[in-house]
């Protein structure tokens, strides 16, 4: 690539593999092709090879059917120093519809670590619209709310020691 790329998605169908009891793609099937997406999207924003931090808010909005057309798309909404909050959607269809509906909506944070595995810096990310403005706003927004509760669960962590 030559220059950053701040959304990619990745493309192809749901296999036998990939089915649940019940019939439907598995959740951790579904989990694994965002982190793939995330994962894409970061180290095309950064050009540095980038570790999930955090997968948060996944919400499953409806199945996915073994042989549907399913699309994921990965895009930075914010930037620190050395993370990107990445917006994924996952959406599917049966292909001979092409008529794509949502059935997945996560954040994930990635970072860029360096080949020691330390943080590294990547380059700032900047609204350039209002829909972009209002994305990094709901990132800050959830940023602040993960803290909260990541304190929270430290009352959590400190009782079962």
């Amino acid at each position: 690539m030559s220059k950053q790329q701040r959304e990619v998605t990745l493309r192809f169908l749901a296999e036998p593999g990939d089915v649940n009891f019940g019939g439907k793609v598995h959740g951790g099937a579904v989990m694994k092709w965002i982190d793939l997406a995330a994962y894409a999207c970061s180290a095309g924003w950064s050009g540095k090879y980038c570790i999930t931090a955090y997968a948060g808010g996944i919400r499953f909005v409806k199945p996915i059917h073994v042989g549907n057309l399913v699309e994921v798309t990965a895009r930075v909404i914010y930037t620190g120093k050395t993370s990107m909050h990445i917006a994924i959607d996952v959406q599917a269809c049966d292909p001979k519809e092409l008529e794509n509906q949502l059935t997945t909506h996560c954040i994930m944070v990635m970072v860029a670590v360096d080949e020691a595995g330390q943080p590294t810096e990547v380059p700032e990310w900047q609204p350039e619209n209002a829909e972009d403005k209002a994305l990094r706003e709901s990132a800050i927004k959830l940023m602040n709310m993960r803290k909260e509760i990541g304190e929270e669960m430290e009352a959590h962590v400190k009782f079962i020691k």
